[in-house]
C-alpha cells in the first residue's frame, strides 16, 4: 500500500505508469462527473466515480483484486480504510475472476487509514481494503477508484 496527497505528486517517486494513472483520472475531472465508469485506456486503465454513505466497518467486507491496481483518490468527504498486507486476508468468499476482486471477511494485523479529500491509497494486487468506513459517523463521500491493470507495469 501506498499513500499520498495529490500536493506533492510530482514529487511522489511514484512508478511513472501509477503517476500517468492518476494524472489522466484528474484530467477527466471525476469530481464533475456522475458516478460510473470511465475508460481512460480502455480495459487497461479506467476509473470508478463513485458517490455513497460510508458505513460502519463490522458492515463492510474488505476487498482484494489479483489483476489490477486500485488507486483510491478522495475528492469530497473522509473515509476510514481499513487494510493489511498481501497475505493478510482471513475468510475469502469465492474469487469472481471475471470482475477481478474477491471479498473477505476479515484482514489479519488490519491497519486504518484516515483519508481526506486530495488523499490517495494504492493497493496492489493480494493487499486486503476496506474502503468507505466511517470517520465518526455516516456521511457522503465522493471518490474515484481508478483501475490499472497489472500488466502496465512491465510494459
Amino acid at each position: 500500500m501506498i499513500v499520498g496527497e495529490l500536493t506533492t505528486l510530482p514529487s511522489s517517486g511514484l512508478p511513472a505508469v501509477l503517476n500517468n494513472a492518476l494524472t489522466l483520472a484528474l484530467t477527466a475531472r471525476p469530481q464533475d462527473k456522475t458516478p460510473g465508469r470511465y475508460d481512460l485506456e480502455g480495459e487497461h486503465l479506467f476509473m470508478n466515480v463513485m458517490a455513497f454513505e460510508t458505513q460502519h466497518p463490522a458492515q463492510k467486507k474488505a476487498e482484494m483484486h489479483e489483476q489490477y491496481i486500485d488507486i483510491q483518490l478522495l475528492l469530497s468527504g473522509e473515509e476510514r480504510i481499513q487494510y493489511g498486507v498481501a497475505g493478510s486476508a482471513r475468510q475469502c468468499e469465492e474469487r469472481h475472476v471475471e470482475e477481478d476482486y474477491q471479498l473477505c471477511h476479515d484482514i489479519d494485523t488490519m491497519q486504518t487509514l484516515h483519508m481526506k479529500p486530495g488523499m490517495y491509497a494504492i493497493f496492489m494486487p493480494g493487499e486486503p481494503h476496506k474502503p468507505g468506513c466511517v470517520v465518526t459517523q455516516g456521511e457522503e463521500i465522493k471518490k474515484v477508484v481508478v483501475k490499472v491493470h497489472i500488466s502496465l507495469l512491465t510494459a
